[in-house]
């Protein structure tokens, strides 16, 4: 069993077993905060835990259900579909028949679509299911209205360097290698860590099979061997969307597909893409029309409602669309030049022939004068106000291929 448990990786033998072991997370844990407090009246609460990886939303849902004396569930969104919600639930009419409850949790439940996590509803409103989602994204918008009202969204923050350092300290006295560490090793290794206590775990742990006395270099080393991943809070998801989006403004529709291809290879959240496509579509297509915005919009409710892998087949077909027209972007330009002059003349008063005039004192000190209820009338005076009357902000100019 010791060996079994050896095998394991570091982080997961480190998962704290209660709340009084997590480091960090004072926003939500000690007393008064959010998470003592449900434990302590002992009434589950259907929770969202939202914030990045490897900052402990799993080990908080598995701590709560232990709490509770409840059967855990764990699902991914990722690669769990309809037949696996209807198994939980089964299990749950067991539990339930035995007068024990369920915990299920749903890591990464913003990839479940609209149709998947109605499936929940009916289920976490009886009390069968007490439901723990993980995000990283918004649950405002990636999380149904419904859901999420029977929910308290729970904030889980990126740990602190000297969070991660404990982290690191008492993973390394665990190990019992504390004469083999240097502090500027155990320094480096929170600084490395972006917060994510499950990397600087990794990282301790490929550096301990490195070397027998781990220093700043064989940190490095070991940070350095990790295979690069795709992480979505990270410069990669950065990268390639822009990427993504600087080849559809340059019109290269093989370069489209491929960092399309790559981001939802990388597991990214169809959504996210879509939604940059309907701003790129107003924003780089612009005037130039043609329909792009809706089909934007239109992609971005299919993503929504089909969900993953079919969902790649409309976000290819409207990438290349996009890709494919004509640019402009008279439009935006014209927004920025609005906004920037808006910041500074906040203060000018609107003319008054333009202001609303509901009293007669109002009409008889000019307000709204010379106004007509007539289709297409145009003022023969400026419509901006006098100090920025002859300022443009708009300039059409010709489409772009």
């Amino acid at each position: 069993m010791d060996e079994e448990k050896n095998r394991r990786p570091l982080a997961e033998r480190m998962r704290p077993q209660s709340l009084a072991e997590v480091i960090g997370q004072d926003e939500i844990i000690g007393d008064g905060k959010i998470l003592t407090e449900i434990v302590k009246k002992g009434e589950p609460v259907n929770l969202i835990f939202w914030g990045p990886p490897g900052t402990g939303k799993t080990t908080l849902a598995r701590i709560l259900a232990k709490e509770y004396k409840a059967d855990f569930v764990e699902l991914s969104a990722v690669t769990s579909g309809k037949k696996d919600i209807e198994k939980v639930v089964e299990r749950a009419k067991q539990n339930w028949n035995l007068q024990t409850r369920t915990v299920l949790f749903v890591d990464e439940i913003h990839r479940f679509n609209k149709a998947q996590q109605d499936a929940f509803l009916p289920h976490v409103e009886s009390g069968l299911i007490i439901l723990i989602g993980a995000t990283t994204e918004n649950p405002s918008f990636e999380v149904i209205s419904p859901l999420l009202s029977r929910s308290r969204v729970v904030i889980v923050s990126p740990l602190s360097k000297d969070s991660i350092k404990k982290v690191v300290e008492r993973a390394i006295k665990a190990e019992k290698a504390t004469k083999r560490v240097t502090k500027k090793a155990i320094d480096y290794l929170a600084e490395l860590s972006g917060g994510d206590a499950r990397s600087a775990l990794g990282d301790l742990e490929l550096a301990l099979s490195l070397a027998q006395k781990v220093d700043e270099n064989v940190v490095k080393e070991a940070a350095g061997k990790k295979v690069p991943g795709y992480d979505k809070s990270g410069d990669n998801h950065y990268d390639n969307i822009s990427a993504f989006i600087k080849s559809m403004r340059g019109g290269d529709v093989d370069a489209t597909l491929y960092y399309l291809a790559r981001m939802v290879e990388a597991g990214e959240d169809p959504k996210f893409i879509a939604r940059r496509m309907v701003v790129f579509a107003s924003e780089d297509i612009g005037l130039a029309g043609g329909g792009a915005l809706n089909l934007a919009v239109s992609a971005f409710e299919a993503v929504e409602r089909i969900g993953m892998p079919e969902g790649g087949i409309v976000l290819s077909h409207v990438a290349i669309t996009l890709a494919k027209c004509r640019k402009n972007r008279d439009s935006i330009d014209a927004w920025y030049k609005a906004q920037d002059l808006a910041r500074n003349s906040m203060g000018l008063p609107v003319p008054v022939h333009l202001r609303n005039a509901p009293t007669k004192l109002m009409k008889d000190l000019g307000f709204g004068k010379g106004q007509k209820w007539e289709a297409g009338f145009h003022l023969d005076k400026s419509y901006l106000p006098e100090e920025i009357k002859n300022q443009k902000i708009f300039i059409e100019r010709n489409l772009q291929k």
